[in-house]
């Protein structure tokens, strides 16, 4: 395959449709990355031959038309020493090389136009391959985001959730005794120790008790009074 036939190709590939019918496309990403790389190597050093090749038909150019002076110079000079016969050969000299320019100048401008088909091609093929270079890093988050997808869903499966929650339980039902024995200790503490509101109210049972205490005694001394009268 032509590299013009093969960039062609590739500029008009349909990347969408290539990863949809691939059954591997991380692996189809990174094939047609690496042939747009490949083919765009191989489009820049044609460029650069052609390049190479104008140079040296400038160069032959230039040497044509010195040519082409000197033999215009010499018929000139044979024409003046009255020799038509040398000056005619020197003009015909000066007309291959002319020729020979002309041919030159029209294979530099064919290859004028294969430059610029070159430099429309190296943007062209830069681009899609950046668009590439796009969908590849799209493609591998999407991937590791199934990737991540597929381990949570692992995880969170019916059987190892509900072994899970079976040991939250256990877990809820430990806490749920500690508490209880927290609970039941500050029960038994409160038993042996009376409350500030119990002690008041103790005290304030004393005091009416010893107020009754008195009365009694009061009562009791009236009567005993009375008896010794």
């Amino acid at each position: 395959m032509g590299i013009f036939s093969r960039t062609r190709d590739i500029i008009a590939a349909n990347f969408n449709d290539m990863l949809d019918k691939a059954d591997d496309p991380t692996k189809m990403i990174r094939m047609i990355i690496l042939e747009m790389e490949e083919t765009l190597v191989e489009v820049r050093a044609s460029a650069a031959r052609t390049i190479a090749d104008q140079k040296e038909m400038h160069r032959h150019v230039v040497k044509l038309d010195r040519l082409q002076n000197d033999w215009a110079e010499k018929a000139q000079l044979a024409l003046s020493k009255d020799r038509e016969d040398l000056a005619r050969a020197a003009l015909v000299e000066k007309k291959k090389a002319a020729d020979m320019g002309d041919q030159l100048r029209q294979e530099i401008a064919v290859l004028d136009d294969a430059l610029r088909a070159y430099e429309n091609d190296i943007q062209k093929l830069q681009q899609r391959l950046r668009e590439a270079r796009s969908r590849q890093t799209a493609i591998a988050a999407r991937l590791e985001s199934a990737e991540n997808r597929v381990k949570l869903r692992t995880v969170m499966s019916a059987e190892r959730t509900d072994e899970a929650l079976a040991r939250f339980d256990q877990l809820e039902r430990r806490v749920d005794y500690a508490e209880g024995r927290a609970e039941a200790l500050g029960i038994a503490d409160q038993s042996g120790k009376p409350s500030l509101a119990d002690e008041i109210a103790a005290l304030e049972g004393a005091d009416k008790i010893d107020e009754e205490l008195e009365e009694m005694k009061r009562a009791l001394g009236m009567n005993q009074a009375k008896k010794e009268d």
